[in-house]
Parts: C-alpha cells; structure tokens; sequence
C-alpha cells in the first residue's frame, strides 16, 4: 500500500518543536515507526513528505511558530536529518541572526559523516545544544541485523563520531530501546558511559 504522503515540516510533541526535513534514510530498522500502518506517525499528521522543504520553507515554518512555547527545537522527523546536515545549520544560523533563543537537538542514528564522506561532527559546534544518536544494541553484528545500514562499518563510525562530538556539543546522549535484553540495556550502557562518556538513555518502545 502506497503511502499518504503531505508537507508537514515542523510539528509539536511533549512540549517541543519537530522539524521534518527528509524522508531520506540510509538505515531499514525493524523497530522503525515508519514501517507502521497509515501515516506512520504515533506523534502527529502525516510526516510523509511529498517532497522535500527547501531550507527557507523550513526556516519559514520555524518563523511561524512562537518559540516562547517550546523547550526544544528538535531536528528529527521521518528521516536522517543529518542528510540536511548543511540546510540545517544555515537555518539555525539564521535563528540566531535574528536573536531568537531555543534548545537545539537533533536525533540521529549518528552516521553523517559516512553519508557525507567527510567529517561532520565540527559543523554541530555553536549550533546544537543536545545530540541524541541511536546505539541500538551492543555489538556490530547485532547492530547490522537489527538497522541494516547502507554503508559497512556503521556501528563502529556511529561509535567514533558520538565520542568525537562530545568536543563540539555540550550534550551527547546515546539510545537503546527497551525491546532488547536486559543483558544488552546493560552491556550498552557500558559502551555508552565507559568507552564512549555520552549520557545513557532506555527508551519506551510506543506502537501506532
């Protein structure tokens, strides 16, 4: 069944401000939302986009919104935003310009830089307050069975590129879901705070 597809950009969910930029995703993950019935979305309307926002719809869509409101302005949506990687920071520079004041935070699976072939980590720096990237599970194996990423040796560049942001964010938080063993939980958190030093984060699995 063909997907509904709309041009939502920003949304609102637990008190913060989404920003929807790509649809694009080098990652297949079981567990992603997007494999779910109907518009994919447990969080709002359609995140399908019919195509993608050109950086000054997105930076118009922010403009709209009361900022006051929100805790977070949290670049995520329904695809790797890091694929944006250069549109989003020239609108969060643009944010600036004008004075506005917001929490930054992008949700990652953390492989920008194999996406760009280049390094991506020092392009977070003055501009993101938080960086949550997506551990998933406690060995490369595992990790490639479960995401299935386009390009090899992800987990390990997942790995290297949440250690060397810890340099560029205040913030770096990595993820698990708490489908997987509790052995595992454990064992990621353990890569996590000790081989990685990022902040460690169980998160509740929600079906559609």
């Amino acid at each position: 069944m063909e997907k509904k597809k709309g041009f939502t950009i920003t949304y609102e969910y637990g008190g913060n401000l989404y920003v929807n930029t790509t649809n694009r995703c080098n990652f297949n993950c079981n567990f992603c939302l997007r494999h779910n019935k109907g518009s994919g979305s447990i969080y709002t309307h359609n995140l399908w986009l019919e195509r993608e926002p050109t950086r000054e719809e997105i930076l118009a869509d922010i403009e709209k919104r009361d900022l006051s409101k929100y805790e977070q302005l949290v670049f995520c949506g329904f695809g790797e935003p890091s694929y944006r990687m250069e549109d989003i920071c020239w609108v969060i520079d643009q944010l600036k310009a004008q004075g506005k004041k917001i929490f930054t935070r992008m949700d990652t699976n953390g492989t920008g830089s194999l996406i760009h072939g280049r390094d991506i980590a020092p392009d977070f720096a003055g501009r993101f307050d938080m960086v949550s990237i997506s551990l998933n599970t406690d060995t490369a194996e595992k990790y490639n069975a479960l995401c299935h990423p386009a390009q090899s040796g992800a987990y390990q560049a997942m790995k290297d590129f949440a250690k060397e942001l810890r340099q560029y964010v205040p913030k770096v938080m990595m993820t698990v879901v708490d489908t997987i063993p509790k052995e595992e939980i454990e064992n990621c958190r353990r890569i996590c705070e000790e081989e990685v030093g990022a902040t460690y984060r169980v998160r509740e699995y929600i079906e559609d």
